[in-house]
């Protein structure tokens, strides 16, 4: 089977010691992002198997019209940039791993990061010293600070525990189940919403994106935030409700936001709020280690030979493989 992988920027998969697993394919990898139709489907036309890197690419259903020989996509976590529904109707498989057994320790620590980054004011300091100019301001110390956790699952968990470890004072909010399981944990959870976003010096969102939680974070959840508060974002941007971040960091509320997810990606033309002094923002790189890419595509390179041997695992449209496939 021919098994093309998308948007590997760095050409770093084949030199993991998981692409070992695909040893028995003809393995083509694109390491430059395209986008537009007419592209994708002259490079894929030969493609039986597709690989994804999370959402770098959207797959549409007027791309998977012009596919007749794809079967399988083999993906890791979300799909809201697959069309499933365009999947079942042309027979393509979509296979991915929901139920990860560990958390990503990656984005975790880069949330960590990205908080350190913003509180002691790191790429101003450096901006500063690279100009010969000593100094800028003066930072914030975490230790005793009130960490607000959006959401309760493992890598909300993981910031935890480093948050802890600092010195920070930990409570978190996330659905009516989520609380519960928190609260049976013996673990702090927030009286309120209003209370959550409101003393909570830094608020982190570790929450997946589904059509039920898209603008989940609403205007009057961040203009409840104090004007010295920190609000991180290294899960999903549409989490926030459009627009809302970049209004209220012009308000002031929260005063500060460090981010590492975006509407489009990636981002070509970086917009004005970005470079606000008080916006530190990376280029999603929460999950991008060596160590995370390795962990993440050895169960997909799993679900393809699984496939390959009529035995596929972490199937998201299983009815397709009883249906006839219209061409």
């Amino acid at each position: 089977m021919n098994v093309t992988i998308l948007d590997d920027y760095f050409d770093t998969l084949r030199h993991l010691p998981c692409f070992a697993k695909l040893a028995d394919f003809n393995v083509r990898v694109w390491t430059d992002h395209v986008q537009e139709i007419d592209a994708l489907a002259a490079r894929l036309q030969d493609t039986d198997v597709l690989v994804l890197f999370r959402e770098r690419t959207q797959i549409t259903a007027a791309l998977l019209d012009r596919l007749p020989r794809l079967k399988l996509i083999s993906q890791r976590s979300v799909y809201p940039h697959v069309d499933v529904r365009a999947c079942t109707r042309n027979g393509v498989l979509l296979c991915s791993n929901m139920h990860a057994g560990t958390p990503s320790y990656a984005a975790a620590e880069h949330t960590l990061a990205l908080i350190l980054a913003s509180v002691r004011q790191l790429p101003q300091q450096m901006a500063s010293l690279h100009a010969g100019e000593w100094q800028m301001g003066v930072g914030k110390t975490l230790r005793g600070g009130r960490l607000g956790l959006y959401g309760y699952g493992r890598i909300a968990k993981a910031v935890a525990g480093y948050a802890r470890a600092l010195g920070m004072r930990v409570w978190f909010w996330a659905s009516d189940g989520s609380r519960q399981r928190a609260r049976q944990d013996d673990v702090e959870v927030a009286p309120s919403r209003a209370a959550f976003f409101s003393e909570s010096a830094v608020v982190s969102l570790h929450v997946r994106l589904y059509p039920a939680t898209c603008g989940l974070i609403t205007a009057a959840d961040l203009a409840r935030m104090r004007p010295d508060a920190l609000l991180v974002n290294t899960s999903r941007a549409p989490l926030i409700e459009a627009g809302a971040l970049q209004a209220a960091i012009e308000q002031g509320r929260p005063g500060f936001a460090a981010v590492d997810v975006f509407e489009q990606e990636p981002v070509i033309d970086p917009p004005a709020w970005l470079r606000h002094p008080r916006v530190v923002a990376t280029p999603h790189i929460g999950y991008v280690t060596e160590e995370e890419y390795d962990l993440q595509f050895s169960d997909i390179y799993d679900q393809i030979v699984a496939f390959a041997r009529g035995e596929p695992i972490h199937m998201i449209n299983p009815p397709m493989l009883s249906a006839n496939r219209p061409r």
